[in-house]
């Protein structure tokens, strides 16, 4: 009987003991995604007021210059110099417009109002036009209801991934799929055919690819990267249904 009481309590204390872990595992995971959700916050919060800045300050500036130019296109009688004028205001007009567009998607408006479809399709128009590096974008949705967190992580997710591609790994085509299937409420896949990289080498600090973990991790979603060098640099995201 003491022999059986003792293993009871070993195996009672081993169980506690694991249930203890567990907790503590769990709170700590729990702790650091709060953390990693402030540190996005507060990244989010700065973007938000560099974009107001963006469209009252400079905007404006950048308006009233406009109508300066206007103004001298209209009194100035020398056809040659008319010309030059016209272009400096079309220049003025087209980065006016750059800008108000720019303003807009730091301060989530853009993101509150349209569909994540949408949302990225419209960064890679904006990639494109460039003429940097040819991005496409394909998926299986027809409509697809994301709350703005979500959204949100997505697109900054696919600017991050484009960025770094354009910067650093000389690639000519960027490929962005977003899909769904029968276990998977979406999955983000992208990926270029640039130099890529030794991921042995690779800083675990460096702010792009922890900016990506942290946006997954926030969301639930699973991350994963891998990269070759001399065959391009890839991320896929998955978020299962019953996350």
């Amino acid at each position: 009987m003491f022999v059986i009481a003792v293993f009871i309590y070993i195996r009672n204390y081993r169980q506690r003991k694991r249930e203890y872990l567990n907790e503590i595992e769990m709170k700590n995971e729990l702790h650091q995604r709060e953390l990693l959700a402030t540190q996005l916050e507060i990244q989010q919060a700065t973007m938000q007021q560099i974009g107001r800045e963006l469209h009252d300050n400079i905007g404006q500036k950048l308006t009233l210059v406009s109508l300066y130019v206007q103004q001298m296109l209209y009194e100035n009688k020398v056809p040659e110099a008319s010309e030059r004028i016209d272009q400096v205001s079309q220049i003025i007009n087209q980065s006016l417009q750059d800008l108000r567009s720019l303003s807009k998607t730091l301060t989530d408006d853009n993101i509150n109002q349209k569909e994540i479809i949408t949302l990225i399709q419209e960064e890679v128009d904006n990639t494109n036009s460039f003429k940097k590096c040819t991005v496409n974008f394909e998926h299986n949705f027809k409509q697809l209801d994301l709350g703005f967190v979500h959204k949100n992580m997505l697109l900054r997710i696919t600017q991050e991934f484009i960025q770094n591609s354009i910067k650093h790994s000389r690639c000519k085509n960027i490929f962005i799929g977003l899909n769904t299937s029968e276990d998977v409420l979406w999955e983000l896949d992208i990926r270029d055919d640039g130099i890529g990289f030794d991921t042995s080498q690779i800083k675990s600090n460096g702010i792009g690819l922890t900016n990506m973990k942290n946006r997954a991790e926030i969301i639930g979603a699973n991350f994963h990267m891998e990269s070759r060098e001399n065959t391009g640099t890839r991320i896929n995201i998955i978020l299962k249904k019953h996350s």
